[in-house]
């Protein structure tokens, strides 16, 4: 695969019909067209080292419906950032804990009494954050593989090989190796929808495609799953958060 080199990294401003936008544009040698992407940062524009700026905003206001209505989705779901300190609420399984955070000789994080509670030699935020995750991550590993495993068994299939991904935006892949591979940030949402994730997966091992007859098989694992996948794309923003 071919790599392309960074030149720069710049903040811009655009007029995009009543409203000024701030965009990142990103120029690396070798790119040979204009990307936009849209997500919770915002705009950020990619293109060649030398292609003048003018042309390159020519193509931005060519895209501006699309450009507007994106923003206008992000900015819907913006949530708070996390504060990685004592007493913050963190997402587990559709519920909220409490992070208890304390000074030890040693450091852990475990689970009691609907608190997360993380004993830290030095309990900085960046590593309040750090043990945090991987406690999340060990977390979500169970969880996860065990659903799958029964899940499996439940719709006749010789359970998969699960790991964990870290993907934001895919929640879960499935391959001819047949290996799973979910999203930990799924063990922050309500059981069901890391199910409905599973269950998608799951039916990829009887179709490798989008057919009919894989919503079929969805169906069958999983019946009325379109609530479940419409509940997911309207509340996946909250799972990002970290």
């Amino acid at each position: 695969m071919r790599r392309l080199e960074l030149v720069s990294r710049d903040l811009h401003r655009i007029l995009l019909g009543d409203q000024s936008i701030d965009y990142v544009l990103v120029r690396r040698r070798g790119r040979r067209g204009v990307g936009l992407k849209v997500d919770a940062a915002g705009l950020t524009v990619s293109a060649p080292a030398t292609l003048p700026i003018a042309r390159i905003e020519d193509f931005v206001r060519e895209c501006e419906r699309w450009v507007l209505k994106k923003l206008a989705q992000w900015s819907g779901k913006r949530v708070r950032a996390v504060e990685w300190r004592d007493g913050e609420t963190l997402p587990y399984l559709g519920d909220a804990l409490v992070l208890r955070v304390d000074t030890g000789t040693r450091d852990g994080v475990e689970l009691a009494d609907g608190e997360l509670r993380a004993t830290l030699r030095d309990p900085a935020g960046e590593r309040i954050q750090r043990a945090v995750v991987a406690w999340y991550k060990r977390a979500a590993l169970a969880h996860l593989a065990g659903r799958t495993f029964s899940l499996a068994s439940v719709a006749g299939l010789t359970p998969p090989r699960v790991f964990l991904s870290s993907a934001l935006t895919r929640w879960g892949s499935c391959n001819v190796r047949r290996e799973v591979r979910l999203s930990w940030r799924l063990v922050k949402a309500r059981p069901a929808l890391a199910d409905y994730v599973i269950c998608h997966e799951l039916a990829h091992l009887r179709h490798m495609n989008h057919s009919r007859a894989f919503w079929a098989e969805v169906e069958r694992q999983c019946p009325g799953y379109g609530e479940l996948r419409r509940e997911l794309h309207a509340t996946d923003h909250l799972y990002r958060t970290f």
